[in-house]
């Protein structure tokens, strides 16, 4: 069923005994691992918590392999964001971003938001990350990932690259680049991927990659790191890019990186003898550097990474055009809400605020003008401004910690109230009337109103469990 295209490239491409171990992990059940939100609990706190079976993924330290018979996408607390599902290999260009708090980060092809969720808890809050997505159902999907884990300073957006560009020049400290591509990788995680490979579709990724790439240059500060992924083992879309990238831009270079055992490394020859090139061109200098992931040397499916760097020195700052923000002095009906539900007010009194329409959003510090760009997200939807009132968020829950408000509904997983809560229902709670912020094990789950002993259901219809 694996492509005869694929097979005969790939046995040019590997040594024989390693082509038939390559082969034969198409037989073994595929990996499956979370990473821990480490914006929403500590991890020697969640190992502590947590009852699956657990063993660490290598390149990552907050992300974990879990066996077969665990099922961490229904436990509640998937949806409390404590963590993110993600393919073990899919973390690895992550933890070499190497995101840092206070930079500006982009994530050019971010859906559904393994990358940019990783990203961010690296970032513990402080500076922006700008995170893209070009087709809207998955923009959105993207948009709801953030939501669910709470981070509070990214700006989520529907472009192409070149507006992003025209838009960002010259702007970002890091810029991800987990590019569209053939999804070769993928053939044991998701069976029907092969059907849609051909090598006329590795080319057409090849050339499109090309071009975002060619964007993301513009888009990076001098001094400033790019990593560029694929899920797919073909170097016309792996090194080829690279070089292709480097050949237009000589002032880029693949940095060299630590790797972990398993990871193997580019591979120059492969250049020269499978990826298009101009005539004469030569593979450039250093992608033995860049890594390559591979289902039958360590535990997880197809990858690659390659580390670039931007020459010249980081600017402390650049200029560029802010958002023009609000205080919260001109929303007297959230300030009396934060009043009445918030134990400190701090937070509140130095927000820049933010409104599209009737939603109500706290924007991170250095928000750049939006003019002109198709958003799904300023920063942290804080909630509605209705006539004469505020109405709290879902992501403004998913934010809060339980010791920043006033009035908990405290449930734990044994709880019957928990299942009952996330299926929509009314449950019991004690407290005075009013907001509620409902959590599981200490981590915020929703919004509750509570009226004489009942806490009327705020829990999302699209996301209750049956």
């Amino acid at each position: 069923m694996i492509p005869q295209d694929f097979t005969d490239r790939m046995e040019r491409m590997l040594p024989a005994g390693e082509y038939r171990d390559f082969m034969a992990s198409y037989d073994n059940n595929r990996y499956q691992s979370l990473r821990i939100n480490s914006l929403k609990v500590q991890r020697e706190d969640f190992l502590e918590r947590q009852s699956f079976h657990l063993s660490p993924v290598p390149w990552e330290a907050n992300g974990f392999y879990y066996e077969r018979e665990d099922v961490p996408g229904k436990h509640p607390y998937h949806q409390a964001g404590v963590y993110y599902i993600q393919e073990p290999s899919a973390m690895a260009p992550g933890t070499y971003l190497d995101a840092r708090p206070g930079e500006r980060i982009l994530d050019l092809c971010a859906a559904p938001g393994g990358k940019s969720t990783q990203m961010a808890a690296a970032m513990q809050g402080e500076g922006l990350l700008v995170t893209n997505e070009i087709h809207p159902a998955r923009a959105k999907i993207l948009s709801e990932n953030i939501e669910r884990m709470g981070i509070a300073n990214a700006l989520v957006v529907n472009e192409t690259p070149q507006k992003l560009r025209g838009k960002f020049g010259c702007f970002f400290h890091r810029i991800m680049v987990d590019a569209p591509c053939s999804g070769e990788g993928l053939f044991r995680k998701q069976e029907d991927a092969y059907q849609e490979w051909s090598l006329d579709n590795v080319a057409m990724c090849a050339r499109r990659q090309d071009e975002i790439l060619e964007e993301a240059y513009h888009m990076l500060l001098p001094g400033g790191r790019m990593v560029y992924s694929t899920c797919t083992f073909a170097p016309d879309e792996n090194e080829g890019s690279v070089s292709r990238l480097i050949h237009h831009h000589p002032d880029m270079s693949v940095v060299k990186v630590d790797k972990y055992p398993g990871m193997g490394d580019g591979n120059a020859d492969w250049f020269q003898e499978f990826a298009t090139r101009e005539e004469g061109e030569k593979a450039a200098d250093g992608l033995e550097h860049a890594i390559r992931l591979w289902p039958h040397r360590l535990h997880g499916e197809g990858h690659f990474v390659a580390v670039l760097q931007k020459e010249g020195t980081l600017p402390e700052d650049a200029a560029y055009k802010e958002e023009k923000i609000s205080s919260y002095k001109e929303f007297k009906d959230f300030y009396q809400f934060a009043k009445d539900t918030f134990t400190d007010l701090t937070w509140v009194e130095r927000g820049r605020y933010l409104t599209f329409g009737e939603q109500l959003y706290l924007v991170p510090e250095g928000m750049p003008a939006l003019k002109g760009l198709k958003v799904l997200r300023p920063g942290l939807h804080l909630g509605t401004l209705k006539k004469n009132r505020f109405e709290p968020s879902h992501a403004l829950a998913l934010w809060l910690k339980p010791d920043m408000v006033r009035s908990v509904c405290r449930l734990t997983v044994e709880d019957e109230r928990t299942r009952n809560y996330l299926r929509g229902q009314t449950i019991e709670s004690r407290g005075e009337k009013g907001w509620q912020l409902v959590t599981v094990d200490d981590y915020s789950i929703g919004w509750g109103k509570l009226v004489g002993g009942t806490l009327k259901n705020h829990y999302p219809k699209g996301l209750r469990k049956e």
